[in-house]
This record gives C-alpha cells, sequence and structure tokens, in this order.
C-alpha cells in the first residue's frame, strides 16, 4: 500500500463527471482527513462502464467519511465496490437518500448478478468466470455504514462541519455545505439541482454563500419547455381517440412518480378522459412508498392531498402491477389503456414486453417523457426508427411516436441562477 501525502492546504480533485456527465466522484483532502463528495457509477457506453473495474485513484482506506448529495446510481453505485475493497468509513446523507439507495442498490446488484450467472451458462463473456461488478452481500456492506442526517441539522466529521439541505431534484436530495474547521473555508457542493414550482418535492433551498462552489449544470445552455401538461393532455387525448394503448417508458425515480401525478391532475380538471393506468415497475412502485414516507421532502400541495387521501401515489387509483404474470396480463387488455413502465431510455426492463406486443399495431401511442441517450431504442424511435431490435426479433414500428420535453428534474440556466441569487 502506499503511503497517502497529505497537503497543507485543502484540495479538491475530480475522479468522475468531469469530462462526462456520469460517475460523481469528488475528493476533498484537508490534510489530515479526507471527505468523498459521491460515489457514482459511470453510466453510459462500454469504455465508460470500463471505468468502474479501474481501482480508485485514492485509497479507500484512508477515506475519513463520504458525503452522498442523492441516491442516484451515478451518484451513489460506487459504493458497493468500495465497500468490498475495504471500504469502512461512514457514508452520510438523508434519510430519503437511505431509503432510495436501499431499492436502487438491490436491484442493480440484482441484475448484475443475474447477467453474470447468465453469461457463464451460456458461455458469452471473454471473463471466465464472469463476475457481478458488485453483489448483495456489498450492498448489505454499505447500508450498515449509512449514517442519516435530519436538512439543517449540522454533523461533524473529521475537520469539517457540514450541513444537508434541499435539491429538489429526488427524494432525499440534498446540496451539501462543508465548513473546513482549520481556515473557516466553506465547499458547497450541489449534486444535481432540482427544479421550482414541481409537483410533490419541495422547491431547492438556497445556499447563502461559498467560498467554493462545485455546480451541477446538465441543462446550463438551456431552458426547459414551459408547456409539458399541455402536450401530455393532447398526447393522452389523442391516444385515446385512436383507441389503443399509450406506452410511456419512464424512469423509476422521479419520472414515474411526476407521471403520475400530471395525470392524475388532469383527470381531475376534467382536461383528459379516466382510462385504466397500469404502472408496471416495482421498482418505481417502492419509490412511491419511500416518497410518502418522507415528509421532509414534500411540498404543501403534496401534504394537502395525503390529509385529504387524494395522494396519486399513495391512494392506489391505478394498477400497480408487480409479478410477470400480472404484467403479462396487460396484454390482454383492450384500449384505450396507459402503461408506465421501466426502462426511461427503453434499454431493457418491462417496457420492451409491451413493445414486442404493441409496436405493431397502429393504433398504439409511445410516448418518450425524457433525454434519449445515442444507441438507445428510445432514441431509435425518436429518430423514426421502422423497426426495433428486441429479444433477438425485429419488431416493426407501426404505432405513432411522441416526445415531451420539459419533465426533467434537473435544473435549467434560468432556474441555476435564480438558486444562486436568491
Amino acid at each position: 500500500m502506499t503511503t497517502a501525502t497529505h497537503p497543507s492546504t485543502p484540495r479538491l480533485t475530480f475522479h468522475g463527471a468531469a469530462g462526462t456527465v456520469t460517475g460523481s466522484r469528488h475528493l476533498l483532502d484537508l490534510g489530515d482527513s479526507r471527505i468523498l463528495l459521491d460515489a457514482g457509477l459511470f453510466q453510459g457506453g462500454r469504455e465508460l462502464r470500463a471505468r468502474n473495474w479501474n481501482a480508485p485513484a485514492f485509497d479507500i482506506a484512508g477515506l475519513d467519511a463520504i458525503v452522498l448529495s442523492h441516491a442516484h446510481l451515478d451518484h451513489s453505485g460506487y459504493l458497493p465496490v468500495l465497500a468490498r475493497n475495504g471500504l469502512r468509513a461512514p457514508i452520510h446523507c438523508t434519510a430519503g437518500t437511505r431509503d432510495v439507495l436501499g431499492v436502487l442498490l438491490a436491484d442493480a446488484a440484482g441484475l448484475q448478478e443475474e447477467e453474470a450467472r447468465h453469461a457463464n451458462r451460456k458461455g458469452w463473456s471473454r471473463h471466465k468466470p464472469a463476475l457481478p461488478l458488485f453483489c448483495s452481500r456489498d450492498v448489505d456492506r454499505v447500508m450498515q455504514l449509512v449514517r442519516v442526517h435530519r436538512y439543517g441539522d449540522p454533523f461533524d466529521v473529521r475537520g469539517a462541519r457540514v450541513v444537508l439541505r434541499p435539491a429538489g431534484h429526488i427524494v432525499g436530495s440534498s446540496t451539501v455545505d462543508v465548513k473546513i474547521e482549520s481556515s473557516g473555508t466553506r465547499v458547497v457542493f450541489t449534486g444535481d439541482l432540482g427544479r421550482y414550482d414541481q409537483p410533490i418535492l419541495v422547491d431547492p433551498e438556497p445556499v447563502a454563500d461559498a467560498d467554493v462552489l462545485l455546480l451541477e449544470s446538465t441543462y446550463g445552455d438551456r431552458e426547459h419547455a414551459k408547456d409539458s401538461k399541455v402536450e401530455l393532455a393532447r398526447v393522452v387525448s389523442e391516444a385515446h381517440a385512436r383507441g389503443g394503448a399509450l406506452l410511456i417508458p419512464a424512469f423509476a425515480v422521479g419520472r414515474a412518480q411526476a407521471l403520475i401525478w400530471m395525470l392524475r391532475e388532469l383527470e381531475h380538471e376534467g382536461r383528459i378522459s379516466r382510462v385504466p393506468v397500469f404502472i408496471d415497475s416495482p421498482m418505481a412502485n417502492r419509490i412511491a412508498e419511500v416518497t410518502c414516507r418522507h415528509t421532509a421532502d414534500l411540498d404543501a400541495d403534496m401534504l394537502r392531498k395525503m390529509d385529504e387521501r387524494e395522494c396519486p401515489l399513495c391512494c392506489k387509483r391505478y394498477v400497480l402491477c408487480e409479478t410477470p404474470e400480472q404484467s403479462k396480463a396487460i396484454n390482454r387488455a383492450d384500449g384505450p389503456i396507459i402503461v408506465i413502465a421501466g426502462s426511461g431510455m427503453a434499454a431493457g426492463g418491462r417496457i420492451l414486453h409491451h413493445f414486442l406486443t404493441r409496436l405493431g399495431d397502429s393504433r398504439t401511442t409511445v410516448l418518450l417523457a425524457g433525454y434519449q441517450a445515442e444507441g438507445t431504442r428510445g432514441r431509435l424511435l425518436r429518430d423514426g426508427a421502422t423497426a426495433l431490435r428486441i429479444f433477438g426479433q425485429d419488431v416493426a414500428v407501426r404505432s405513432k411516436v411522441e416526445q415531451i420535453d420539459g419533465l426533467s428534474a434537473h435544473a435549467d440556466r434560468t432556474e441555476i441562477v435564480s438558486r444562486s441569487t436568491k
């Protein structure tokens, strides 16, 4: 093991989310202690994913603390790898982040374990044997290290005092305010910035000042569309008129809950007809339950609806599909219906089974409700593909494909500026 050398003045180094938007890992070296801000996975193409297997450029045993901004895997998914390789430092976060983290890491471990088993059975991996990046035991190690803090309550890590404040991005998301004891310097890490005046979650809480600001700016060069709800009402109404299914690939954390909320609101306002809605994502169902438990993350309208037993997330007004049998039963449902299923870019998940059954039906509508990365099936549909390869089959695309912009949970240019100047 190499001996770590510590600088006489604090130093911030970047081990991810630099040159790419994923793999958030930022090391704050205070001289006699080291704090890692986020521990995310690299996601995307093969070259990026391969970086998750590289040994980190910092000493895992030398970490004094990890502070998580939120639980999305590009901010938290490297934790099990660190835990397997000797991490003993506490992981600090909010209660909401802890609960979402447990859902996401367990799911990711299960998928990787299954993929490794499949590779070993079929012999298609160049690694003998194929191994998961991390497994369920590693996730258990992570969860034992988690320490929970309330928004606004300062807590001490070696050499610094930390405060977490609502970021409004997903449940539990926070900005991280680190005040270094030796110098009084304040380092503020925003994590992923949320948005103002969005359903379900409280608005982001601005940070008054900082000496060093580590700022997320995914949409810092553009504005989000302002008519998302109007567009959703149009798409739903037109799909209803065609008499077929409306299929919505959706991210399980955040996007699925926002869509459920908007659909219920449009129904209540009489702007769309009430039709059967199937939530075919066990993870989205788990996240909905987590959301309703964490009242510190919820805005006044959400809390009021919960008090009045009108909350669309916890009052179960939709058909929640858990088992494969329940998912398959949707195939027997004639339209008009709405199906929200994972994954958001149609890279995998249950949405593919519905595509297999319904893409060839001209009455079907596919609504792309988020960013579609290059090479994904969602991107191919957006770009006008006439066929998709699904489970080894070429499936003809005769359905109508729509896209709605503006549903992102990331602050745009105006929102970033308003947060920094309020």
